[in-house]
């Protein structure tokens, strides 16, 4: 059973007894979220290029944590978002509402998400910022001809799911990412950094959240 665990920063994430692992960092799940995401890929996008909309991959959706902090970004810039999540074993939203992450997000990026959270696992859903689809598939059978601007890399570990961390997997969900367009993960290896190479990336060893030193930032050429 998944066992809700608060940490450093107070919000909680979940601990998932099959897979042996968190879904966010123990040293804080929103502060690292922030950092890795937000700060080093969504933010870094943006600085990079004038744009009033952006598409967004992320594989391994979990508790929408990710979703909903670049909803809230996007709402104060404002963006229009339109948001794509890979995620095998969607969560029930009455746990996702148990974590209580919704506080750190605006009351209506938080409505709107728990409102069609359902819903976007069916079909893709509009919303006042953008649109939402969660495709409930294995990683390899999501189909999207969409460029992609930005890709959130957010599986669980290599050592606990190497097959999401395969050179098979990262060339399937990056062949959409477009020139110029961002990957961000929390993690760096010498075999991820060689596999972003090979695929067509530029690699940059940026800094870690907290309790990791290093996380790895790639664009396209």
């Amino acid at each position: 059973m998944m066992q809700i665990v608060e940490t450093a920063d107070g919000s909680h994430t979940l601990f998932h007894p099959q897979v042996g692992e968190h879904y966010h960092s123990k040293h804080g799940a929103v502060q690292e979220s922030k950092h890795v995401f937000i700060q080093s890929g969504l933010a870094y996008l943006l600085q990079h290029e004038q744009t009033s909309s952006v598409k967004i991959l992320e594989v391994g959706f979990g508790t929408g944590l990710n979703y909903l902090l670049t909803a809230d970004y996007c709402v104060n810039q404002p963006i229009d978002l339109h948001y794509t999540g890979i995620e095998r074993y969607p969560l029930p939203k009455s746990l996702i509402v148990q974590t209580n992450n919704t506080k750190y997000v605006s009351p209506e990026v938080a409505e709107q998400f728990l409102e069609h959270y359902e819903d976007a696992q069916k079909h893709r859903v509009k919303n006042s910022h953008g649109s939402l689809f969660i495709n409930d598939c294995d990683v390899l059978a999501h189909q999207n001809d969409d460029p992609i601007d930005l890709l959130y890399f957010d599986a669980f570990a290599a050592v606990h799911q190497p097959e999401m961390w395969s050179h098979e997997t990262l060339q399937h969900v990056c062949k959409n990412v477009r020139s110029g367009g961002v990957f961000v993960t929390y993690a760096i290896t010498g075999n991820l950094k060689r596999t972003m190479k090979s695929l067509g990336f530029s690699i940059e060893k940026a800094p870690g959240a907290p309790g990791k030193r290093e996380m790895l930032r790639a664009v396209k050429y």
